[in-house]
Order: structure tokens, then sequence, then C-alpha cells
């Protein structure tokens, strides 16, 4: 296997981003995690203010590596951080000290973090196994400043905390997206899923772009990384969380429920759903996301609490 078109040293315009996605659920449907690898940490406030202020902002100069665990115990963490606390090539990204390892046959985090809003240590290994990898990318906007590339919907992870301690495996999913412009500059938000099932994973993925276009993708994802597109199903709302962000997806006879909400926060959710997809039902993972909602200016004095950014 290799890394071509994912490679972690891929060039961030400046205002731009890029980032690598991974999340996990359980065997036993008791613990989830989400790890994203930020370059251009797109929802840090920082970085936002670092844009507001005319220049080019870098990128490079907010960098993430965010965690959140899922189920007991729960953990979050998310710090910003500076260029110098990046490093990076093909096959490898460190951010402050974490950091992400490709051996070509899987992707070995590193997690070394420090939790917010209330401080304690993160810290351990996951380790991604890919059942194959897709070459399939996606153009997300209409003028092109927006891409994503399902790099592996069929992987399985192996979890070994050691602060929390924690030890679990699962099916697993990783992708990334990188743009040269700000999201909310260009969408106002979008809902995504993934749905793994024995012989192909569904993934669905609608943008509601600031244009007044909108794009709705439904693919199909077999056991040897093929991606082939099917008709989108109808739409779906599902109940709005507690900070009222809407969850809507699509999903074939019957709708979807949601199972379990994972992260409620003000501009966007995650939830275990059980939705069907691909004439079977299926557990999946859901996101919703309101960039309207992230670019008020209520969100820049709460973000810093979830956000830290040290002076070094």
């Amino acid at each position: 296997m290799t890394n071509s078109g994912w490679a972690f040293d891929r060039a961030a315009a400046p205002r731009g981003y890029g980032w690598w996605y991974v999340d996990a659920l359980s065997e036993d449907g008791r613990h989830g995690l989400t790890i994203i690898a930020f370059i251009g940490t797109v929802f840090s406030p920082w970085y936002t203010l670092a844009r507001m202020g005319g220049a080019a902002a870098d990128p490079q100069n907010h960098c993430c590596l965010h965690v959140a665990l899922y189920g007991a115990p729960q953990r979050w963490a998310m710090t910003d951080r500076r260029r110098g606390a990046l490093r990076r090539g093909p096959d490898f990204l460190q951010i402050g000290p974490s950091a992400l390892h490709w051996d070509g046959n899987a992707l070995t985090i590193r997690i070394e973090e420090v939790t917010a809003p209330l401080p304690s240590r993160l810290r351990g290994t996951v380790v991604l196994r890919p059942e194959a990898l897709s070459t399939r990318a996606f153009q997300l906007d209409s003028e092109g400043r927006h891409h994503w590339h399902p790099i592996a919907a069929r992987s399985r992870v192996e979890v070994a905390l050691e602060s929390p301690a924690l030890r679990w495996s699962g099916p697993a999913y990783f992708d990334t997206n990188w743009g040269s412009a700000p999201l909310e500059q260009d969408f106002v938000g979008w809902d995504w899923c993934r749905a793994p099932m024995p012989e192909a994973t569904a993934i669905l993925y609608n943008a509601q772009r600031r244009d007044g276009t909108a794009q709705s993708l439904a693919l199909r994802v077999a056991r040897d990384g093929a991606v082939t597109d099917f008709e989108p199903p109808p739409p779906v709302e599902m109940p709005k969380t507690l900070w009222r962000i809407a969850r809507p997806t699509r999903a074939e006879a019957g709708g979807a429920q949601v199972v379990k909400t994972l992260v409620d926060a003000p501009f966007y959710s995650r939830s275990e759903i059980r939705t069907h997809l691909l004439g079977q039902e299926a557990t999946a993972v859901h996101e919703s996301l309101s960039l309207d909602r992230f670019a008020s200016p209520a969100m820049f004095a709460m973000l810093p609490f979830r956000v830290p950014r040290p002076f070094t």
C-alpha cells in the first residue's frame, strides 16, 4: 500500500488547511473515539483571528492533534500549537509531543496531550489498519478550493491508552480534507455519515454551499477499496441536538434514528445513528456542522476554553 495523494507533507495554502481524520467505535458499543490532525486548525479561534488580521495567515502556525473519547471515560483535547511544534514528511506528522506514522500497512498514532477545559493527561497509542486504500478524491465546492479523500473507509483500530487506562478494538474510518480558503467562506454547513456493513461501507456527504448550490455524494466503498456512486436516498431529519443543531441525513426505507449523541457542541454534532443504506440496516457515525454558527461572534468567547494555545 502507498499513501500517494494524502502524504503528510502536502503543502497547505495561506489561509487554508489540511486535516487527517480517524473515527472508530468499539465492538461492544461502549466506547468510541475521534482523532483529527490539523494543519490550519479550522475550528481554532486563534487561526480565525489570524486570518481576520488581513495577513496571509500561515496554517502551519496553527496545528493541532484533536482527540475525543466517547463512552466512559470521556476526554477532550484540542491544543492549537505554533509552527515550531510541527515536523512532517511523506509518512510522518508530529505535532508537539504527539505523532502519526504510516509504515505502509498501518497508521500508528502516539497521543501525548492535555485535556481541556479541565487539564488531565491523555496518553497512549492507536493503531489503524486499513482493509484497503481508496484513490478517488472529490471536490466539495464550486470553485475548487476544498477537497476530500476517503482514504480507508474500511479499517480497524486497536486502542491502547495508558491515561486513562483503556483498551479496545473495533471498526474504523480514515480520511483527509484540504483546502485553500476558510470553510465558512464557502459553506453554510454540511452533514456526513459513514456506515460499515459486511461487504461494503456507505458514505454520505451533503454540503450546502455559500453560493446557494448544494452537493450530495452517496458512495459505496467495497472491500478492495473501489469507490462507486449510488443514487442518494431520500432526505431524513433526525431530532435536533440540545444546542439546536439540525441533524439531516439521507436514508432508505425506515429512515434513520439517533442511537447516541457523542458530541453536542454549539456549532456541530457527532452522533451514533441507526440507518438503512444499500438495502441493509447499519450503525453509522454521523456529523452535522453549522458554519454560520461557527462564524458567530459568540463562538470566539467560548472556544478558547476548549481550544487553548500555549504561549510557546
